[in-house]
């Protein structure tokens, strides 16, 4: 008989009556208790956290701070009531102290009477931190200690960041003030700096002005040296010219007497020889313009005269002597007369051809002398008035040399005076210059000091921060709380209930398979008493658990999902996957209970607790002891937990891939454990006749 056929044959055993139908459906029902009431009860337990009730005490007596007054436990009494965080009760200090101690309270959270002082303390001179006291009491619940921890902490710091506000608030005001004061420091340094600078201005015009003065009266003393020395020798010399100009007109006057007469009375003959000069300028001039023209005539004649004297004399005394002695003699000396007329022509025509050189000259001269020859010609008959002129002159000369001469000599008298008085200014101005000097050093210090300071309290206006009342509350609330979390959940679980599905859904399952083969043989007896093949016989103890396992996965998935509200990220990926697991458990289970008999269930009860314990549900695994670490990661829950919370909130599917692979291979391998186990089993021993323990 085939593995399906007995495994259905076992399922029928089933609906033989009303007690096996119940075993059925407690089997098939059994996960919900370990799987849906588990998560049920703690599905979302910080929802409900203000159904816990806490005692607040507020003895604060409150303060006073700058005239204002501060209430801080009220405040936040007022805050943490309106929060309704836990289910608060106000109530004295020793009601919560009784409380607490007996259940009533699961813990209290006390604001001292100086906790407004301590806190207003921020802005003296003795500043204090102000404390809450929270009393709490593990026998009454160790978890809610932990919560409130968790939720006092986030008390504490929202009371200390609005404290750090206040406090921060008071700094920036005062900062604002530092700045206004420092400002108005700054403006005085800028004018003072800005008269300083006129001043040293000022003080370097006049030492600039008083520098060029003392060269001024130097070069003025200087040159009135040497003006005062060339007084005196002008007034030397004007006399000198004086004199001379006396002399002058003394001997003019003398000679003036005699030449006028005969000025006057031989003016018509000095023009008339004044006027044959000019006409015998012309006629030379003209004369010199015919000698050019005919020079080269004559030079050419008198050569021509020349070669032929000379030939007659050769012919008629050398070559034939037939003439007479005395005749051959005059023809001698007719040749060298030629002869020497050439060589006269020969220098008029070299005199002639340079036009550029004395005969040049000469027709100048002859021009000058005939212009002098006219104006004189033409003047002649003044001549007599214009001596009369020129001794009039004279005498104007002289007397103007005398007014000089006495001029002079006032000058020089002057001059002497002021070249002793630019002495005495140039004295003076040097004094005043090197005043001016040490004025100018002095000012240029209190310009580089002014400078600074205006700079300095300029700079330290910069540096001084000036805030609105914007931004002091824009950076108070930095600095009060200048370090924020910013938290990114990726994949958040929505509660508590949904971060603790993939622990406790596999744990459901588990014990799902270990009830089933409590009542469901491992191995069927039938096919075992018949010889049949031990992977049938293994198969036909697995099929039916497997099965009863699948519908427990539907029913399980099913309450979560529409009861509990369970919202999966693949829910058909994590069905699929919660039958693979079901399966894997089931031949996990039906191994132990094959191989080690009634001894099994224990061991497969054992094997629960190492793998909840080792699979990491709750906190994470490094956080066990060394053991837990070691059996990690060789049991199959480890990956299905995994697993799960990648199907459920999300993430990477590859640890999914993972355990499928690992549980693939440990429901193979059980199998074949189960069928060795089975192959053993069909042989009967007096240990299986009489067992030694029996369940």
């Amino acid at each position: 008989m085939r593995s399906p056929k007995l495994a259905a044959l076992e399922l029928r055993r089933f609906g033989r009556g009303k007690l096996p139908r119940a075993a059925l459906v407690a089997i098939l029902l059994l996960p919900l208790l370990y799987g849906a009431l588990y998560l049920y009860s703690f599905w979302d337990p910080y929802s409900r956290l203000d159904r816990i009730p806490v005692a607040l005490v507020n003895e604060d007596r409150g303060a006073t701070a700058d005239g204002r007054a501060v209430n801080a436990g009220d405040e936040l009494t007022k805050g943490l009531l309106e929060s309704r965080t836990f289910e608060w009760h106000r109530v004295s200090d020793a009601e919560a102290r009784r409380g607490v101690e007996d259940g009533k309270y699961y813990l209290s959270l006390t604001m001292p009477r100086d906790f407004s002082s301590r806190i207003a303390s921020s802005s003296g001179d003795s500043p204090e931190t102000g404390a809450l006291r929270v009393r709490t009491n593990d026998a009454n619940n160790y978890i809610v200690g932990q919560i409130s921890r968790t939720v006092f902490a986030e008390v504490r710091s929202a009371a200390s960041t609005k404290s750090s506000r206040t406090f921060l608030d008071k700094i920036f005001i005062s900062f604002s003030d530092i700045h206004d004061a420092t400002e108005k420091a700054a403006k005085g340094a800028a004018d003072l700096k800005q008269g300083v600078d006129k001043a040293k201005k000022g003080s370097e015009s006049l030492e600039n002005g008083l520098t060029n003065a003392k060269t001024g009266s130097g070069d003025l003393a200087a040159g009135l040296k040497k003006l005062d020395k060339g007084a005196k020798d002008l007034e030397s010399g004007s006399r000198k010219v004086a004199d001379g100009t006396q002399a002058l007109a003394d001997k003019v006057n003398g000679t003036a007497d005699k030449v006028r007469p005969y000025l006057a009375n031989n003016g018509r003959s000095i023009r008339d020889t004044a006027r044959l000069v000019s006409d015998s300028a012309t006629a030379v001039r003209h004369n010199l313009d015919v000698l050019v023209e005919r020079a080269p005539l004559v030079r050419t004649a008198a050569h021509k005269a020349d070669t032929d004297m000379t030939a007659l004399h050769r012919e008629a005394c050398v070559e034939n002597p037939a003439p007479d002695a005395r005749t051959c003699e005059v023809l001698k000396r007719a040749a060298v007369t030629a002869d020497d007329v050439a060589a006269v022509a020969d220098d008029v025509h070299e005199l002639t051809k340079d036009s550029g050189g004395d005969l040049k000259t000469l027709d100048a001269r002859l021009v000058t002398l005939k212009k002098q020859a006219d104006e004189l010609a033409a003047r002649a008959p003044h001549l007599d008035e214009d001596v009369e002129s020129a001794v009039r002159k004279i005498n104007e000369l002289n007397a103007g040399a005398k007014k000089v001469a006495a001029g002079a000599d006032k000058l020089h008298t002057g001059i002497t005076g002021a070249k002793s008085g630019s002495v005495k200014l140039d004295t003076g101005i040097g004094k005043l210059r090197k005043g001016a000097s040490d004025l100018d050093g002095g000012l240029f210090k209190l310009a580089d000091g002014s400078g600074e300071l205006a700079g300095g309290l300029r700079d330290g206006v910069g540096r001084i921060p000036d805030y609105d009342q914007q931004d002091r509350e824009r950076r108070t609330e930095v600095m009060a709380d200048p370090v924020r979390l910013a938290s990114q959940s990726m994949h958040k679980a929505p509660n508590y209930g949904t971060g603790f599905a993939p622990y406790f859904i596999p744990l459901s399952l588990w014990v799902g398979a270990m009830v089933a083969y409590m009542i469901i043989q491992p191995l069927n007896r039938r096919a075992l008493a018949a010889g049949g093949s031990a992977w049938r016989i293994a198969f036909a103890g697995w099929l039916p658990v497997a099965a009863i396992g699948v519908l427990q996965v539907a029913a399980l998935m099913s309450v979560l999902h529409w009861g509990l509200g369970l919202q999966m990220a693949r829910a058909a990926g994590t069905v699929g996957f919660l039958t693979l697991v079901t399966c894997c458990f089931t031949a996990i289970v039906q191994w132990l209970n094959a191989r080690f008999g009634a001894a099994g269930r224990i061991l497969v009860l054992a094997l629960l607790m190492l793998q909840l314990t080792s699979a990491g549900g709750t906190y994470p695994v490094q956080t066990s002891p060394a053991f837990f670490n070691a059996v990690h990661s060789f049991l199959p829950m480890t990956y299905v937990v995994e697993a799960l919370r990648r199907l459920i909130t999300g993430g990477g599917t590859e640890p999914v891939w993972q355990a499928c692979a690992v549980l693939v291979a440990f429901t193979a391998g059980a199998l074949a454990l189960t069928a060795l186990s089975a192959r053993k089993r069909q042989v009967w021993t007096l240990d299986r006749l009489h067992p030694e323990l029996t369940l």
